[in-house]
């Protein structure tokens, strides 16, 4: 098959995927869906399953992450597959890790080794603490991260003990953050000529994600604590009742709380003493919070959204997964997209979350079996058909 670009605006660029389970194929996924050649590197052990860590290789957790590459299969801890990696990495742009950082360097593909062999390598790795330090050798698990990064102790309502978000957020944002920095490299890259090592953690980006929570820590001292549904600073901003469901309401400011109270029919609760300032709002919050549900339960979910955005006051139905993408606008932005599949499995997966008005991105092929286009990626890397042919027999590839 024909090299799968994506989009035409890394297609210049060559990444091998040494990544397993969520944070590593996540930053690949990102320079795959932008058009790079991603090889994955399936692990080929003799009691090697053909599956991947993480759920199998034709559910929807794999096929969401590995779109758009090609695969090989390679036996790392055969020296002869070692040498044949290297003769990868000597031609390629990228690559990308997320074993525990001693691990690398035992099966000889750590980023010093590989940049002996080409200088100008872009390595990106991803682990659980960081690549040295008093953690450094711990497993890294996505709660792990949300726990040690503050989130959990912000998270759910207040007096119910810390609670985990229901995604892998930590997970997610280190490999988005793993992207960022590899092509922040491979700019630098053009200026300098050589490469360089890309680094970062899931307690990194989990506390990186604190954000203006982390802020207010460092600068003033004040530890956030569970609040719920309800917005730590902008007030009345949470979830109400609807007749028919909930709603989440947004008022960022006086004007906007002005405009929702008379959206919901309440004009008497802005000259009310204890809503009328910010400070008393905040004081007053479950009380106020109280007074909006008795109007909004009233009337149907998509009645409060259209009155609370004609009065332009931010807010929108709370959705089930499905409803997410049964909506006019997911659907517009196109957030499903189909993959093309010969062999007759329909496939929809989750879309890029940016565009870019010249190179778009789209969705170029399927995930691969496990080593799928093994001798293919070979011959492209100058491996000759005999080569090849002994590799297999000997069970290198």
């Amino acid at each position: 098959m024909a090299i799968p670009h994506a989009s035409q605006a890394l297609s210049r660029f060559t990444v091998l995927d040494l990544t397993r389970v969520r944070a590593g194929p996540t930053c690949v996924r990102q320079l795959a869906d932008w058009g790079a050649n991603v090889i994955k590197i399936d692990a080929l052990l003799e009691d090697a399953p053909g599956e991947s860590l993480g759920g199998p290789r034709h559910g929807a957790d794999f096929q969401n992450l590995h779109r758009n590459k090609r695969a090989i299969a390679l036996n790392l801890k055969d020296p002869r597959g070692l040498e044949v990696f290297m003769r990868l990495a000597a031609k390629a742009d990228v690559v990308v890790e997320n074993y525990r950082p001693d691990v690398k360097t035992k099966l000889g593909v750590d980023y010093e080794s590989v940049r002996k062999i080409n200088p100008r390598i872009v390595y990106g790795s991803i682990s659980g603490f960081g690549q040295d330090g008093p953690y450094h050798k711990r497993p890294g698990f996505d709660q792990i991260a949300q726990g040690m990064g503050g989130l959990m102790s912000i998270t759910g309502a207040p007096g119910e003990g810390p609670m985990r978000v229901g995604i892998p957020v930590a997970d997610l944002t280190a490999g988005l953050f793993c992207a960022m920095g590899i092509l922040t490299a491979l700019l630098e890259r053009d200026v300098s000529g050589e490469g360089q090592w890309v680094q970062t953690s899931l307690l990194q980006a989990q506390i990186f994600m604190l954000d203006f929570q982390a802020a207010r820590w460092l600068m003033d001292k004040d530890v956030a604590k569970q609040a719920g549904n309800n917005h730590p600073t902008s007030i009345p901003t949470g979830v109400f009742k609807t007749s028919d469901g909930y709603i989440n309401i947004a008022t960022a400011g006086g004007r906007t709380w002005e405009r929702c109270a008379q959206a919901i029919g309440a004009p008497e609760l802005v000259s009310n003493p204890d809503y009328a300032t910010a400070p008393a709002r905040s004081k007053n919050r479950d009380a106020l919070n109280a007074e909006i549900d008795k109007r909004t339960a009233t009337k149907s979910t998509e009645y409060w959204v259209s009155e609370l955005n004609a009065a332009g006051v931010p807010c929108g139905p709370i959705y089930s997964i499905d409803q997410v993408f049964a909506d006019a606008q997911v659907q517009h932005l196109g957030m499903a997209q189909d993959v093309p599949n010969a062999e007759g499995r329909h496939i929809r997966l989750v879309g890029q979350p940016f565009k870019l008005s010249r190179t778009p991105s789209h969705m170029d092929a399927r995930p691969p079996e496990f080593g799928e286009q093994t001798a293919e990626v070979l011959a492209e890397f100058g491996f000759s058909a005999g080569e090849i042919a002994e590799l297999k027999q000997r069970k290198v590839v």
